[in-house]
Parts: C-alpha cells; structure tokens; sequence
C-alpha cells in the first residue's frame, strides 16, 4: 500500500503563526494572480508522480497552503491519474483540507464528483479577538455555513482544525471555541498548542514584547478542556491531538503514525518509503523548473537504521490510544516507564501501554522513559 500527500503551496495572504512552505501569489511573482502562478502547477506534480511506486492507494491527503484555492479539476486531475495508473482501494480516503471563506456549493459538488470524501476546515478559534492574533482571515459565522455545505453537498466525513494557547486567549475563550466547534455537524476534531516558530510574524510581536503566551498551567488546562468536551460529546481521542467519532479517524495520518509508506508529491513535500525518508526543493518556481527539465525535485535523503524505526515506533505508538506494545522496550525502560501507573499517567491494557489525559500532558517524558 501507498499513501500520497499532496503539496498546494498556495495562499491568499500568509497567517502570523504560519511557517509552513507557502506562498502568496505576490511572493512568487509581483503582482501575479493565483492563477498565473499556479497554472503549471498541476502539470509538474503530475510529472512527478511518475517516479513514485505502483502500490495500490488507501488515501490521498491535499494539504498546504490553501488547496481549496485551486478550481476542482486541477486537483481531480491528480486523483485521476493516481487512480488510473496505482488504483485505489474500495474504500480509499481522499481528504481536503480547505479555508472555510474558499469554499462554494459549486466547488464542493466538484470535489466529491473528482473523489473526494474528507474535509477539513481550518477554524482555528471561533473568538474574532483569537483569529485576529493568528492572522486568520476568515469570519468566524463562515465556518458553519461552509460545514454545512459540505454536509449537504454529500461529504460524509467532516473535520475542523482548532489553535489552542494563543496570546491572549483565555479559558474561557477556548471553551466557547469548542462548544461551537461541537454543535456543528463534524465527525472530527484537531486540537493543536500554538507553537510560536522562529522567524514568524508571531515570533516577532512576542519577542518584541507585544505579546506574550500563556503559560503551561494554562495550556494543560486547555487540552483536558477539549479532551473532556470531545469525549462527552461522542468524539473519542485516538491520537495526541485528534478526536473523532468511530468509524471518522484520519486513515491518513493513521499510516504516518503507523510509519507505512507514502509519498508527497509536490514542493518541500517529504516521502517515506520502506526505510528511506526524503525530501523535494521548498520553492514552487524551482520544484517546476527541476520537473519540467526532467530533473528529480528530490533535494535529499536519509536511510533510517533498524535502531532509528524502532525509536520512532516507540515514539508514535505513545501517541496512539491503540497504545504502545509493552515488548518494544528494553526491561529497565519497562520498569521506568510502569511506575507511571502509580501516577495516574498510562494504563496498561492487553500488554500495551496506553496514556491518559494527564499522561499526555507529559508524553514527551514518557517518551525519553521508554527510549532510554
């Protein structure tokens, strides 16, 4: 089996928080609409596709930058020619993700007839003082309507992404954010701590002291805030920082957490076949030059030793409510990492370790306890 991801770099405007490899139309070219900087684009992820293995495909994840920006068919020409050329499985997962201002009725009836079943929504907070700091352009009322679209257009799986521990956001805020996220129509929700990453808008405001973030008590009580919400509400934590309702989980990123194969087409995209991990050029200007001389875009690899998959085995099955295998770890780090019941931070079930809500808290400690 192989998954794809598949890189849209593009965005309307660049969010504070955001360090992710995208470009607004203007940084790529001055003054040049989405459209003339993305009109190749396809054509040169399509190229690359050809490199990739033959496997047939459980999901395709369309990630970013903004891929709803893009019209239907450009995107539907990737699935197509996955489809055609490594099949897909019967019940194949095929995800966009997407900004709830970018959507139409007529764009999301295109993107169910190009085969997509999954989208996710990136609402962030549903405080306007919240998105204002984030630099989130949509309005918050958007959210619902676009929901609600895509529940009627016929999407059967609906999932929204949520910013916790920005400046300036109370409890209270991240309450009102989830109850609203909650009363919509959704099967999923991701819930991420705000990292403030170097060389951000963000990072600069609050180094200048415009700013300042909340601290760790806070943070805690904000992840058990949603952990609660969610499972009260039927969405059930299966990962870290997803909740969902049963049979909704991400295949998707079940097969990164499970270290399966895939591959990402596109700029700064990186793959993971068997035991090789590597990556393409960041810039979309140089990704296309590189494709369209009938270059690899690959800028570089690494080959992952049996110690290295094994540690990172460890390190993504904490992560999972399938928990981590109790016969992966050495005995000593079996004795460290079970005292840890006492505690009240993980649950030892059918021979796996499991954490609770307060075990993931600390999942990085009891990540150093089982590797070390």
């Amino acid at each position: 089996m192989l998954s794809f991801y598949v890189h849209i770099p593009y965005c309307i405007k660049r969010c504070g928080y955001c360090d992710f490899n995208t470009y607004t139309p203007n940084e790529l070219q001055d003054g040049a609409s989405l459209e003339i900087v993305s009109n190749d684009y396809i054509d040169a992820v399509l190229l690359e596709l050809d490199a990739a293995p033959t496997d047939q495909v459980p999901t395709i994840f369309f990630g970013g930058g903004t891929p709803s920006l893009l019209p239907a068919k450009d995107l539907g020409r990737v699935v197509a020619a996955i489809k055609a050329r490594n099949g897909l499985t019967t019940d194949c997962e095929i995800t966009l993700e997407a900004n709830p201002d970018s959507v139409t009725d007529e764009k999301l009836q295109g993107y169910l007839a190009a085969g997509f079943n999954r989208i996710s929504f990136g609402m962030q907070s549903a405080k306007p003082h919240v998105l204002a700091v984030l630099d989130r352009t949509h309005n918050p009322v958007n959210v619902k309507r676009a929901v609600d679209m895509a529940r009627a257009a016929g999407f059967k799986s609906i999932s929204v992404d949520l910013i916790y521990g920005t400046p300036g956001e109370s409890l209270e805020d991240w309450r009102a954010t989830v109850t609203e996220a909650l009363s919509l129509d959704i099967d999923h929700i991701s819930a991420y701590a705000l990292i403030v990453e170097t060389g951000t808008k963000l990072a600069a405001q609050i180094k200048r002291g415009d700013l300042s973030m909340p601290n760790d008590d806070l943070m805690a009580d904000m992840y058990l805030l949603v952990d609660q919400m969610c499972n009260e509400a039927g969405l059930d934590w299966y990962e870290l920082s997803n909740w969902a309702k049963p049979g909704h989980e991400c295949v998707h990123n079940i097969a990164y957490w499970k270290s399966a194969n895939w591959w990402g087409l596109g700029p700064g995209a990186h793959s993971h076949i068997d035991k090789k991990r590597f990556w393409n050029v960041k810039h979309p200007t140089a990704y296309k030059q590189k494709l369209f001389a009938q270059q690899s875009p690959i800028v570089d690899s690494e080959l992952l030793t049996d110690e290295q998959l094994h540690d990172e085995a460890i390190m993504l099955a904490i992560r999972m409510r399938t928990g981590l295998a109790l016969d992966l770890l050495s005995d000593a780090a079996q004795t460290r990492i079970l005292q840890y019941q006492n505690s009240g931070h993980l649950n030892l079930i059918d021979k796996h370790l499991q954490l609770t809500a307060q075990g993931r808290l600390i999942a990085d400690r009891l990540v150093q306890e089982a590797l070390g």
